[in-house]
């Protein structure tokens, strides 16, 4: 309850912040214009996101099989694969090797489950520094912030946000010169590529066939964060997988169409372990940490499993008339939007996060843009409905329900004169929640019944 009441707080500030509107408004209309351009490379996008769907489907339905394919593949190359159950074995698996490779510096690049696994809390407690190479990421960094939107993170800042950023943090002269702030960050970070002893980064699809990862991204920082480290460590969820690289023909425009209107990313990468001999560049080693950390919690559930499906493109979270206004601080989980508030009760708890399945419209527009078709309005409800089986439900609600089914059912209570009682009731029971920001409810002077029968009796 804690959880959910900082939500509303949070979430009737933002709301309400026209400053925040205009900047999200803004930065969502440009992406709005980017992808429907992007979309004119499909010939039949629609048989695109079907064909994505059935993939994803099958992995999903044979997990099992594809991670010991992708891990018997990834091993021949002379990678190595850690399983991690949950966050805490995660990092500890990591902090042996971390540990072992006396690392003082790790840089990182496009790796969300580092944020769901809090690696860069943990290293700070370890007294290591951890750098985010990624512009949008070094950013919210910098400013002591989580990422705002998982392509996006730096999504709710403005250019002067950023300039005011950088002039207090780094001590550089202000300038709202978006290429000069960029050319400052990367002045900075091209020194920590150096120094670090491991990179980390994520993946955005496991190939099984290969025993690849492959990582899509804009600025080449990954590439760097893996080729001057002499370790590479990916901490991928373990639902990433995709059949083989063949299927990145369609994956790769799919995610980039919806995640950045683009036709293809700049920096397509796959890793297929360490640096082979004739190789030039590369890591001399490199980790494959599979995180679970309450995926296959969803996995079985079978109504709900095919939330597993999701590539992490960010579209759902754009086309949501809920994440627009409130913003994506305001979910407090890494991910937020309409597939965080689906999938975070269940890999973080129903008891604690269920309120983020009814923040929701249950408008569909989720449902319509993601490009591997997972109705997510549905499951949106699916988890309200196991919510209140689990009784989860507060005890205001469960007795306000109770007292209006016996209201609803019972024709005298239904018809009780005095509306002047049931006003005041309602105004009670609703000042603090509708009526705080909408006209109070008022109930009409004469019961439909009497209505009725004045008009019969006339």
């Amino acid at each position: 309850m804690e959880t959910s009441s900082q939500f509303l707080q949070e979430a009737d500030v933002k709301a309400f912040d026209a400053e925040h509107r205009r900047k999200i408004n803004f930065n969502i209309g440009k992406y709005n214009a980017a992808v429907q351009n992007g979309m004119q490379q499909f010939s039949n996008h629609e048989l695109g996101r079907s064909r994505a769907n059935y993939l994803k489907a099958q992995i999903v339905e044979n997990l099992d099989k594809y991670l010991l394919e992708f891990e018997s593949n990834f091993t021949k190359n002379g990678g190595k694969v850690i399983w991690a159950s949950d966050a805490a074995e995660a990092l500890k698996e990591i902090d042996k090797i971390l540990t072992e490779k006396k690392t003082t510096c790790v840089v990182k690049s496009k790796t969300m489950t580092s944020e769901e696994i809090h690696f860069n809390e943990y290293l700070e407690s370890k007294g290591m520094e951890a750098v985010e190479t990624d512009l949008g990421e070094y950013i919210v960094q910098l400013a002591g912030q989580k990422p705002y939107h998982i392509v996006t993170p730096a999504m709710h800042m403005s250019r002067k946000d950023i300039s005011d950023l950088f002039h207090e943090k780094l001590a550089i002269p202000y300038t709202d010169d978006a290429q000069e702030l960029t050319l400052t960050a990367r002045r900075i970070l091209r020194n920590k590529y150096l120094e670090a002893e491991v990179g980390i980064t994520g993946g955005n699809f496991l190939i099984a066939d290969i025993g690849g990862i492959a990582v899509t991204e804009n600025e080449g920082n990954a590439r760097l964060s893996t080729t001057f480290p002499k370790t590479h460590i990916a901490i991928v969820g373990i639902e990433k997988l995709i059949p083989s690289m063949m299927d990145l023909g369609l994956f790769w425009p799919m995610l980039a169409q919806s995640g950045t209107g683009q036709q293809v990313t700049v920096y397509n990468t796959i890793f297929t372990g360490p640096c082979q001999t004739g190789e030039s560049d590369g890591p001399e080693e490199m980790y494959v940490v599979l995180l679970d950390n309450g995926r296959t919690e969803l996995l079985a559930d079978v109504e709900k499993r095919q939330a597993l499906s999701c590539i992490r493109c960010g579209a759902c979270l754009n086309a949501c008339p809920v994440y627009r206004n409130i913003g994506g601080h305001t979910y407090n989980t890494t991910y937020s939007g309409p597939i965080g508030s689906v999938i975070t009760p269940h890999f973080k708890g129903m008891e604690e996060f269920k309120h983020l399945s009814y923040a929701s419209s249950l408008c569909g527009a989720c449902t319509s843009v993601c490009p591997v078709k997972i109705d997510i309005h549905s499951l949106l409800l699916l988890n309200r409905n196991q919510s209140v089986k689990n009784g989860l439900t507060t005890t205001s609600e469960k007795v306000g329900f109770k007292l209006w089914v016996r209201a609803m059912k019972n024709r005298s209570l239904m018809n009780m004169p005095g509306s002047t009682i049931k006003n005041f009731l309602l105004h009670q029971i609703f000042k603090h929640t509708w009526s705080k920001r909408r006209e109070v409810i008022e109930v009409a002077p004469k019961s439909f019944q009497q209505l009725w029968k004045e008009r019969r009796g006339k």
